[in-house]
């Protein structure tokens, strides 16, 4: 007789090989905690219905303690011939406490076991995303606090667009984290729900009580439908999809704060702490954490489309393709939790290099659109303004000068509206604390989307 827990109709034993190829413990034994966890809520339903006596049911909850203290300690040792977590964790309870162990699984699949422990692991996952969202974001607020009126070129196609706040443009990768918040936030609702008492598919013949299960395991409610709750992978897809934005988005980041302190910007300096050097190159101080972070995005996107194509024709209910929802989650869940940290720390120990931003606006034509600005706000239509304007960049290029060093009189001979104000109106520093329309670069509009930013975050 095979010594299987589920060996009672087979033969002959499987293959080593092929044993350690169906075994997924090497993985899932990082849901052993929520496992047990679950396990705690079963027995202490099976007692309220009466299913199991009270004695039976301290008896287990006595021996599921006694081997949660044993994981705890490091005494637990894991092995592929009990195949999952779940038997490894019912061997253990039966060398603890005897056969008793045995009625822990009644009216229980380990198809509803091994959803609820993923339930409950992701939702320790999102909870901790998005707190560690929230210390990203306040850190960016408080970044940008400092630096309202410190000027850089913003950018449209890499090249020198508009001058900007670097407030402005901190605030922006603000935003996109916020988004991902509210997205990490929503899929709390796809996750928070309970399997258990679903049993292997189609429920159990007894009077359990699964709104009990799904109280004790702090669930909003159960599934309401014991095919979708053992089958239903959804919420770790919105997990993965959740991740592979806020990826993109640490990326973007990334990409730009590699640019920034290159030696052809040198806008910022990076800490020692996050920096590494080279074998061959003394001098080279290379950006390595940032460029990981940008580089793992790839493996996140990875984990998604793995997941999507594991699900794209699976029948319902439990199939064993459904082993491989775990290790891309947990992947994933390492992978943004790890960068999140990176991310902050980095920022916060990130020298500005203030001058050298506001400097770089100054031998540029950014302010090309100020001038189009001031006569179109003087009765030129904006289109003509945008050719006199054009022609007149296009002349300061081939003659080697910039808008503000062009002379008045040249001004005055393109158009009699130019007086000499019009060296104020160029001045980098002065454009960008005029545009305070709603959202925009000025600095009295950065203090609001400050403001505003700090008040969600409460």
């Amino acid at each position: 007789m095979v010594e299987k827990l589920w060996g009672g109709r087979f033969e002959e034993s499987v293959s080593d090989w092929v044993e350690e190829f169906g075994a997924s413990i090497s993985f899932d034994q990082k849901m052993a905690r929520q496992d047990l966890q679950g396990s705690l809520a079963h027995v202490t339903m099976l007692a309220k219905t009466g299913i199991l006596t009270e004695a039976e049911a301290e008896k287990i909850k006595d021996g599921i303690k006694a081997v949660e203290e044993k994981y705890e300690a490091g005494q637990i040792e894991f092995t592929v011939a009990n195949e999952d977590v779940h038997m490894n964790m019912e061997s253990y309870l039966h060398d603890q406490i005897g056969p008793v162990a045995g009625k822990l699984h009644t009216a229980r699949s380990r198809n509803d076991q091994v959803a609820t422990d993923m339930h409950l692991y992701l939702r320790d996952v999102l909870h901790q995303t998005i707190e560690k969202l929230h210390t990203l974001r306040t850190t960016l607020i408080q970044i940008s606090e400092a630096h309202i009126e410190t000027i850089m070129p913003g950018y449209t196609h890499l090249q020198h667009a508009q001058p900007i706040s670097f407030a402005h443009h901190l605030m922006a990768y603000y935003q996109m984290l916020t988004r991902d918040a509210e997205r990490f936030t929503f899929n709390l609702k796809h996750t928070n729900i309970s399997p258990l008492g679903a049993a292997a598919l189609a429920g159990t013949t007894f009077p359990i009580d699964r709104k009990l299960t799904a109280d004790l395991l702090d669930f909003a409610g159960p599934y309401e439908n014991s095919l979708d709750a053992v089958s239903d992978r959804d919420f770790i897809l919105e997990f993965l999809s959740n991740s592979s934005i806020l990826m993109m988005h640490l990326s973007r980041f990334c990409e730009e704060i590699i640019l920034w302190c290159s030696n052809e910007f040198k806008f910022i300096s990076l800490s020692d702490s996050f920096s590494t050097g080279s074998s061959i190159m003394p001098q080279k101080k290379n950006p390595d954490m940032v460029e990981l972070i940008r580089g793992k995005t790839g493996r996140v996107y990875g984990d998604l489309v793995g997941l999507l194509t594991v699900m794209k024709s699976l029948p319902l209910a439990y199939n064993k393709d459904l082993q491989e929802d775990k290790e891309g989650m947990f992947d994933a869940a390492k992978t943004i939790l790890t960068s999140l940290d990176v991310m902050n720390g980095m920022l916060e120990t990130m020298t500005v290099n203030k001058d050298i931003m506001e400097k770089s606006t100054k031998s540029d034509f950014s302010n090309a659109t100020e001038l189009a600005d001031y006569l179109a706000a003087k009765g030129l239509p904006f289109r003509e303004a945008h050719e006199i304007v054009g022609k007149l960049v296009l002349e300061c290029t081939k003659q080697g000068y910039y808008l503000q060093d062009v002379p008045l009189k040249r001004y005055q001979e393109l158009s009699n509206l130019i007086e000499s104000d019009i060296y104020k109106y160029l001045d980098s520093k002065t454009a960008v604390g005029r545009r305070n329309s709603y959202g925009g670069t000025g600095f009295e509009a950065i203090k609001e989307q400050i403001q505003v930013a700090k008040k969600s975050l409460l």
